[in-house]
């Protein structure tokens, strides 16, 4: 297990939405206070995790996190030159080292919200106690017939023009929902993984990103079914 270092959840939230408007705080399924309130729910309640940074330029996302009235919560007023829809990751990146020292940051969004406190703590452990890899990103795994415009990529038609699928080469889609690596990695690699990931799989619904209108609609369904909490 590597040494004991402060593990600090950093959780961006800008206030423009393009595809989903209002989407971190508009009412989802059941929960009045959304996609903000199931998240920072579920992360204060993973135990190895020492503080988590609400990264945000919305003051309602500020109101929400506040209510929670933990003292392992911590506001960061983002600059509004890096709030904008134009703001690119690297750019986050670097800012993140600007806010966060030292430790361990695992870095999630509010738009996975199958993502709970049990897969985190999961994760979190897998990153710990591997001693082979310096960093872990969550990958959902394809093995399914995927071409590039004119070839396949994952399998050879020569030997066999359609092989069965548990036969096929997977590959791994990087779904977003966390990354877990220490600071001083995102200092020397000016990234959110180092040089050799864990490819932490999660399953269809774990894995379930909200980015389009009709993703939030989808997912509404599927927290209805799956989860059974309410906000205040």
């Amino acid at each position: 297990m590597k040494n004991k270092k402060e593990i600090i959840a950093f959780l961006p939230m800008r206030k423009g939405s393009q595809r989903i408007k209002n989407k971190n705080i508009k009412k989802f399924a059941n929960i009045k206070k959304g996609l903000t309130f199931i998240k920072i729910s579920q992360l204060l309640k993973v135990k190895e995790i020492d503080k988590i940074i609400v990264s945000t330029d919305d003051k309602k996302v500020i109101d929400i996190a506040l209510s929670f009235d933990s003292k392992k919560i911590h506001i960061d007023k983002r600059p509004k030159e890096l709030a904008t829809s134009s703001t690119s990751t690297d750019e986050l990146i670097k800012y993140v080292t600007k806010i966060i020292k030292k430790g361990i940051v695992i870095w999630t969004h509010v738009t996975s919200p199958f993502i709970d406190e049990k897969i985190y703590s999961k994760m979190i452990k897998t990153y710990l106690d591997n001693k082979n890899n310096d960093s872990l990103m969550s990958v959902t795994k394809i093995q399914k017939f995927l071409w590039d415009k004119k070839n396949p990529i994952n399998y050879n038609r020569k030997k066999e023009k359609w092989p069965r699928t548990q036969t096929l080469n997977p590959v791994y889609e990087v779904n977003s929902g966390a990354f877990i690596n220490e600071i001083k990695n995102y200092k020397k690699f000016n990234d959110r993984i180092g040089k050799n990931p864990i490819l932490f799989e999660l399953d269809t619904i774990q894995s379930f990103d909200i980015d389009w209108k009709e993703d939030f609609e989808i997912a509404q369904v599927l927290w209805e079914k799956y989860y059974n909490f309410e906000d205040n």
